[in-house]
């Protein structure tokens, strides 16, 4: 978290709106900090796996496909949520960003591609 800075002089007498848009883009550009060091811990998450899953085989291998999912899944919906900052902020080549990133193309596929929800089946009688 990062501590908050006042505004500058010239900005707190003058506008008040600028003050307030000067607050907002500041706003963006935290949050797609923080949304870009996410995309990059999920990306190293897989990449960590796939290095370990080539080295080791003591897993079952239906039970590595499952972990390997959910951590492609992660990282898509973390990719999925940086691109929409991105184009909050008024950047709008994601394709760039994501050749930045070393997005793999799995990855990319699982955009904004979110699992399932699971419905509980109501047992009430009544």
């Amino acid at each position: 978290m990062t501590t908050p800075r006042a505004l500058p002089a010239w900005l707190q007498a003058e506008n008040p709106a600028a003050a307030l848009d000067y607050e907002i883009a500041r706003e963006k550009a935290s949050a797609l900090g923080r949304l870009g060091r996410r995309l990059e811990a999920t990306l190293a998450a897989l990449a960590a796996f796939d290095a370990q899953a080539a080295d080791e085989t003591s897993a079952p291998p239906a039970e590595q496909r499952e972990h390997r999912d959910a951590l492609v899944a992660a990282a898509g919906e973390a990719l999925w949520e940086f691109i929409v900052q991105r184009e909050a902020c008024g950047l709008r080549d994601s394709v760039r960003a994501m050749r930045d990133y070393g997005v793999p193309s799995e990855v990319r596929l699982r955009m904004g591609i979110f699992p399932a929800m699971k419905h509980r089946s109501d047992t009430r009688r009544g």
